[in-house]
Order: structure tokens, then C-alpha cells, then sequence
């Protein structure tokens, strides 16, 4: 077995190239309400003050679900889980709506949300184990893990490996030998950046083939839906996204070949006969909680509204069968033990960014 091992020493990975830099919101003019915003504070103020409705429906009136990415990524998928898990507990309510922000793989969103240009009662950010990643690093700008509202988490995706349906790397382990042979014929690409998750990905997988990520050619795409379609039309060699957008990818005709699920166990579904990475002797499991955020200045009548429609939600008969529709494994958290998972997530992926060398991204001075 090849064992993912981190490295014995300390490398600095650096790139003089714009994709590398600090992945921070331009200093933009306050954002002006969408015409959704608009019609929810309209509904606001038709409500009587203090009444339990103006608590508890408001948020859900035109309420939306940012998806930081361009379409057909993971963050795509975390809305239309967040919409459909709550239109089973609040019928009556408006579908969540998608609409899309990209920039910075989700920095440009958080950094909004963070600073107020961005939210409102019934605003949801969709956010990744990745989006945790970037965090760690710094690169969703100066603000910490308080500076937003968790509200759900909803489920856990896994790390897929995969390559054009013509390649002629027909498993992972031919893969790694090519890897070992000529790491520089390959190109990686993936909805990431420079210590990304997805980058995390190809840099392990590269590792364990005895190579220096630091010379592993990878190309950036502002979502996952936008990498695969450059590995359908062959300009990418090895896709390292994740299962649920690959799957979602797929069910569309998307054409393709999986060599490997980075989970602990072979996945159920339509993917179930696709073998984990570690049962072809490459020990590198990687998983993807999905989940939702709010922005700082949200009420607090509002953050308990959401969080309880999704601790309903998560309860609901179903939301297993919801899950698994799209390619997750429920991973149910709200409220103190969400926070906590966010903070523990951020610290470990702090630690295993400082062990691959990675750097620290810092806001320039004003």
C-alpha cells in the first residue's frame, strides 16, 4: 500500500501567479438589495410588530441560497439540497431560490457576508469543508470563523479521482506509476485554487507517488462544474473534485472515468461500483461536510427560524433517501455543536496546510 504520509519537511509553496494571491473581495460599493430582498422586506412590514409570524416567516419569504460558485458545482448541489430539505418542513414557503456569486471559490461571498454587503433574514451562503480550508489560510480575508452565522450543516461528500473516458489510465495505480514516471504529462484541475481543497487532493495523490507537489501542473476553475466540462473536452489529464458534483455530472450525460472515491468505504448508489482509493493500495481519504451560513448582521429571530427548520428538516422521514439522491451521507449539526465542528475544522486544516508548507495569506495594510 502506498500510504499518503505528509511531508518529513517544510516546503514553501509559492506562485507569482494572479490565481495564487489572497482570494479577497474587491473593495466594492455596498451591494444594493436584490429585487428578492426587496419583496421580503416588503413582506416584513406588512407583518404586525412582535407577532410570532414576523419571527418565524419572514425569512422564509423570497429567501434565497448564494451559491458561491459559477453553476454545476458543489455549492450549486448544497442549495438544491438546502432548498428541497426545506420545502418538505415549510410547504407553505416560497422555494429556496439559487443565485449564483462567484469569486475566490466562495471568498468573495464570505468576505461580503462578513462585512454586512451581503445577507439578510433570508439569505443563505452555501459553504464546503473546503470553504473551512481557505478560512484556515486566510484567504477568505481578515476575519475569523465568528464573523458569520453557521446555521446546517447537511451532508458529507467525498473526494473523487478522475479522468478523460479515452485515457488510457484505466485504475489509480496506473495512474500513480504514471505519476512516478513523468508527474509533468499530467495536468490536474479541479473548482480550486493554490491550497484548495481540491488542490489538497491532487497534491496527496501526487505525494504518494513520490513527487514534489510543488512541480504538479494544476489549472483553477471557479467551480467544480467548470472543471469537468475541461476534462470532457481534454484539457485536463486528472479531475480531483468531489462524488456529489461528479455524480450530478454524470445523471446530466456527462462522460468521464472515475478511478477512485477517496471515502473509507465504497459509496452507495450510482457510484457504488467505483473502488476506494485505499482498497487499490493509496491510503488518502477525503471528506466534504456541505452546509449553509448566514451573514453576520442577521437577527437572531431569524438565525433561530433557519435553524430550526433545518433541525425539522434533518429529522424529517426522508432526508437519508434526500442525501443519498445526491450523492451525501446526512451529516446533521447545528447550533454550539456546529460552531465547535467549525472551529476544530479550522484549527486541523490550519495544522495540515503549516505541515505541506503552504502559506499563510495575510490582508495587505490600508
Amino acid at each position: 500500500m502506498v500510504a499518503n504520509t505528509l511531508p518529513q519537511r517544510t516546503m514553501t509553496i509559492m506562485m507569482t501567479t494572479p490565481s495564487s494571491r489572497p482570494m479577497l473581495a474587491p473593495n466594492h460599493k455596498p451591494i444594493q438589495p436584490s429585487r428578492r430582498q426587496a419583496l421580503q422586506a416588503a413582506a416584513a412590514a406588512l407583518l404586525p410588530l412582535g407577532s410570532g409570524a414576523n419571527e418565524t416567516a419572514t425569512p422564509f419569504a423570497g429567501a434565497e441560497c448564494i451559491a458561491p460558485s459559477k453553476p454545476g458545482g458543489g455549492f450549486d448541489l448544497t442549495c438544491a439540497v438546502a432548498s428541497q430539505a426545506i420545502a418538505k418542513v415549510r410547504s407553505h414557503a416560497t422555494p429556496l431560490h439559487t443565485r449564483y456569486l462567484p469569486g475566490g471559490i466562495g471568498a468573495v461571498a464570505f468576505d461580503r457576508a462578513a462585512s454586512g454587503r451581503l445577507g439578510g433574514p433570508g439569505t443563505l451562503v452555501a459553504f464546503s469543508s473546503g470553504s473551512l480550508l481557505n478560512i484556515a489560510q486566510g484567504r477568505f480575508g481578515p476575519h475569523p470563523v465568528q464573523a458569520v452565522r453557521w446555521i446546517a450543516t447537511l451532508g458529507t461528500d467525498y473526494g473523487v479521482v478522475a479522468v478523460h473516458r479515452d485515457s488510457p489510465h484505466k485504475t489509480l495505480p496506473q495512474l500513480v506509476r504514471a505519476l512516478r514516471e513523468a508527474p509533468s504529462k499530467l495536468v490536474f484541475g479541479a473548482g480550486g485554487t493554490l491550497g484548495s481543497q481540491d488542490w489538497m487532493k491532487a497534491a496527496l495523490l501526487v505525494r504518494a507517488a513520490d513527487q514534489d507537489p510543488r512541480q504538479m501542473r494544476f489549472v483553477s476553475f471557479e467551480g467544480g462544474g467548470e472543471a469537468i466540462k475541461a476534462l470532457e473536452s481534454g484539457h485536463l489529464g486528472v479531475f480531483t473534485g468531489d462524488a456529489a458534483e461528479a455524480m450530478k455530472a454524470l445523471s446530466k450525460g456527462a462522460a468521464f472515468k472515475l478511478l477512485a472515491v477517496l471515502a473509507p468505504a465504497r459509496l452507495p448508489g450510482r457510484l457504488r461500483d467505483v473502488p476506494t482509493a485505499t482498497e487499490q493500495g493509496v491510503a488518502l481519504v477525503w471528506p466534504t461536510v456541505r452546509g449553509v451560513y448566514m451573514a453576520a448582521g442577521t437577527p437572531d429571530a431569524a438565525v433561530a427560524a433557519w435553524t430550526t427548520a433545518f433541525e425539522q428538516a434533518h429529522n424529517a422521514p426522508g432526508y437519508a433517501a434526500l442525501c443519498q439522491e445526491h450523492g451525501l451521507a446526512p451529516h446533521r449539526l447545528t447550533g454550539a455543536a456546529l460552531e465547535a465542528f467549525v472551529q476544530k475544522s479550522v484549527e486541523d486544516y490550519r495544522a495540515l496546510a503549516k505541515e505541506l508548507g503552504l502559506r499563510w495569506w495575510k490582508a495587505p495594510a490600508s
